[in-house]
């Protein structure tokens, strides 16, 4: 049996419908009305109704119905402790009962004329976990609903929510229209300060030196060296003035026809994401289209022309700016994104409106790309291959234009002040994307040693090429497992393109970060079938949501903590929304009929956690069981060894978990108590402190007496210097970025187990982790193998 279940053709019709009910409703209400109306008739019903939350959470009111009196509408009130609706909604579940007026929870209101009816059925209405309100359905006859009309129903339910969620928001920026133009003027005030200082002290820089420098915060490392291409107020918004004499018919003509260019280019555009990356990264234009076919939104447009004499072009750009400027002084996080949309949006429009198309973003020849602002569209249009690097302005490290820049390996830094106003057209351009610097028009030195760099990562790419499809094996023919960290899908080509065998981590957060809300279990299953189908049979380790400390996700709100990454985080989180883990699970569990897929979870601390974490998994064995699901029953679980507590209780988590992932990015950080991206301790983080080597000798011998798997997770098996002593310490299972593999493969070849052994013996009788470096290169070059 298969995870899905065919919709009955009711479902499928009555969700185009809706669609264009939506275009021929003015607003919310009339929306909703026209949906009942629609869903009552098509269901057979005598009685369709919505009900919606109000503001204090605790109590729904009638908003829309077909077939109760419209006198009801607003007047019927309820909390959500009362009536059946209000069990809907406490269950989170949709309820189906044959005569409801002999249910304890019945709750009889005299405007409703209810007592004819002798079935109810209420289906929950949810914005991202969050119930807002219930359908409902009644019928004068008994009837007793079909599984395929309750699914159908369900997913009506799914859209009714999101049409809800969208008007309420558009309402919210109307209500702040007043206290948003005010902000807009006093911004450009600021703004126009701003660059006029700016521009003083890029003259006084270049007059002081030969070359300028830029900092910014890396969003993906790497050194890359070209010409600029700016992306610089590329529809030229700051040039569009009003005009006069103009005709406001003709105005709208023109700004539908261009709406009906820019649908179709957002279709276009969903279609190519999803080729390029996958259908999570397309789904940001599933928004677009939203926001689109807004008929608030339309209206606005259409009332600048018409009402004030705006033409077209003025009056996208009017808009459009008032919405970028509510959404950016939203409180939550998710909303503020949602300036970028609209700036993506109101983008594509102005090109439209003008006679503008996509190629006016096509690269002439390969440099680093410098924008203000990277939008979802700008990935999908641009030629990759001619992105030689990344440049923004803006701070955002997972915005999805990032994200995907990561998944392609693109040297990229973000926050980069005043990039635009300092950078010339095809001005030569280093980015150092390690150190988070930007080197404008550098002097000859300093060019000529990036580019003796560059030509030695070039040599050294082309030698290692032969690694990538050989096994990875010592000297003496030892063999070893190496596993590819991975994020996103795009990372699956660069993983098998390095001769990656499996994955020992794929971290699931950032299929998380790149969508506008938690994924479905199917959503999930797809993704996760796709990733472990794609390494043909080889294992693939998936671990569960690590949210927290620096990864956040836009649409949950985490509190505020003094020290986030000892705080609220990782599985800590997952045991607190055990139906968003749950959910998760199941997806795992649904993906392992596809291929060897182990369970991984993060940041255990304590038996109890993980204990916790086994209750999760066999609640998701007995939904999927009952749901007639097939699942993988028997999956590998294991544990992340990242935190000093759980390297006391190893024994004990051994004798209950099949393997180990040794993390040491973060066991490293917290046995030295040193954050590597602070640079005021960065030094004190030293993978090879004699306290760190303790624990890994420690972790070692501890799988090895328990014969559970055992696999070293992060940045420390990149390192030869490093790989030397795990291999002298009994490790045989690595996982690391895609790119390093065939490096370590090159190393890999030139030693022995006996020499490496040896090595870390001498090692571990060390008292200073500097010490120790020292020592085993110069064991190394005993051998003859020099490393950096």
């Amino acid at each position: 049996m298969t995870p899905h279940r065919k919709k009955a053709p009711f479902g499928i019709t009555t969700l185009e419908d809706i669609s264009t009910l939506i275009l021929q409703s003015h607003d919310l209400d009339e929306t909703l009305n026209n949906i009942v109306s629609l869903v009552a008739r098509r269901m057979r019903t005598e009685v369709c109704s919505i009900y919606l939350l109000e503001d204090d959470h605790q109590s729904i009111r009638l908003r829309a119905t077909k077939g109760l009196s419209r006198r009801a509408i607003g007047r019927v009130v309820m909390r959500i402790d009362e009536g059946l609706t209000g069990l809907a909604i406490e269950n989170g579940r949709v309820i189906s009962i044959l005569e409801p007026n002999k249910h304890p929870r019945y709750r009889y209101f005299k405007e409703t004329r209810e007592e004819r009816f002798h079935t109810f059925l209420g289906i929950p209405l949810f914005d991202r976990r969050d119930p807002i309100g219930v359908i409902t359905i009644q019928t004068v006859e008994p009837r007793q609903f079909s599984p395929e009309e309750i699914s159908a129903l369900s997913t009506i339910a799914f859209q009714i929510s999101s049409i809800v969620v969208n008007a309420r928001l558009l309402d919210s920026i109307r209500r702040k229209e007043e206290e948003t133009n005010r902000f807009a003027r006093e911004l450009e005030m600021t703004r126009k300060n701003l660059r006029e200082q700016n521009r003083e002290e890029t003259d006084e820089a270049g007059a002081e030196q030969e070359y300028r420098t830029l900092r910014g915060t890396v969003a993906y490392p790497g050194v890359s060296i070209g010409p600029a291409n700016l992306l610089d107020e590329r529809l030229g918004f700051a040039d569009i003035l009003d005009e006069e004499g103009i005709i406001p018919d003709k105005e709208c003509e023109k700004l539908e026809d261009a709406l009906g260019k820019t649908r179709i280019q957002t279709l276009y555009l969903e279609k190519r994401m999803a080729e390029r990356f996958s259908a999570d990264d397309a789904a940001v234009f599933h928004t677009h289209l939203m926001i689109l076919e807004d008929r608030g939104f339309l209206k606005r447009l259409t009332g600048e022309i018409h009402e004030r004499h705006h033409s077209a072009p003025y009056a996208l750009k009017k808009v459009v700016g008032e919405y970028i400027e509510a959404f950016s002084r939203m409180d939550d996080a998710y909303l503020r994104e949602r300036a970028a949309d609209m700036e993506d949006i109101g983008r594509r429009i102005l090109a439209n409106l003008v006679g503008q198309n996509a190629h006016h973003l096509h690269l002439k020849n390969p440099g680093i790309l410098v924008a203000k602002e990277l939008l979802p569209s700008d990935m999908a249009t641009l030629d990759h291959t001619k992105i030689l690097g990344i440049v923004t302005e803006a701070g955002e490290k997972n915005s999805h234009a990032v994200i995907m820049a990561k998944s392609m390996g693109i040297p990229a830094i973000v926050g980069v002040k005043s990039a635009l106003k300092s950078i010339h057209p095809e001005e030569p351009l280093i980015l150092d994307a390690n150190s988070g610097t930007l080197y404008i028009s550098p002097s000859q030195q300093i060019k000529e040693e990036f580019q003796r760099l560059e030509q030695d990562r070039i040599r050294e790419t082309n030698r290692l090429e032969k690694y990538r499809d050989l096994p990875a094996r010592t000297r003496d023919g030892v063999e070893l497992a190496l596993r590819a960290n991975i994020g996103l899908i795009g990372d699956m080509a660069i993983a098998r393109r390095n001769g990656a065998v499996g994955v020992g981590l794929y971290r699931t957060e950032f299929p998380y970060m790149a969508r506008s809300g938690f994924p479905d279990r199917n959503e999930q299953y797809q993704l996760y079938r796709r990733i472990i189908e794609g390494f043909d049979g080889e294992p693939v380790s998936i671990r569960t949501l690590d949210i927290g400390g620096d990864k956040a996700l836009p649409y949950f709100t985490s509190p505020k903590e003094d020290n986030p990454f000892m705080g609220w985080r990782s599985v800590r989180v997952s045991l607190d929304h055990r139906d968003i883990f749950r959910t998760q699970i199941e997806a795992i569990l649904m993906a392992g009929m596809h291929g060897p897929v182990k369970l991984l979870f993060p940041m255990i601390s304590g038996m109890d956690e993980l204990r916790g974490c086994r209750r999760v998994i066999n609640e998701a064995c007995e939904n999927l069981a009952r749901e007639g699901i097939e699942f993988k029953e028997k999956v590998p679980v294991g544990v992340m060894i990242e935190v000093p507590s759980a390297v006391y209780l190893a024994d004990r988590l051994a004798r209950e978990v099949d393997f180990f992932a040794l993390g040491t990015n973060d066991l490293i950080q917290y046995v030295l108590a040193a954050d590597r991206n602070n640079p005021l301790v960065s030094k004190y983080y030293d993978p090879l402190h004699p306290a760190v080597l303790q624990i890994l000798k420690d972790i070692g011998r501890c799988a090895q007496r328990n014969s559970i798997g055992l696999c070293i997770c992060g940045e420390m098996a990149t390192d030869p210097i490093h790989m030397t002593l795990l291999l002298g310490l009994g490790f045989r299972e690595f996982s690391m970025a895609a790119p390093f593999i065939p490096r370590i493969k090159g190393f890999l070849g030139k030693i022995t187990l006996a020499d490496a052994r040896q090595i870390a013996e001498k090692a571990l009788e060390l008292e200073e982790g500097s010490l120790v470096r020292a020592q085993i290169r110069r064991d190394l070059l005993t051998h003859g193998i020099k490393v950096p």
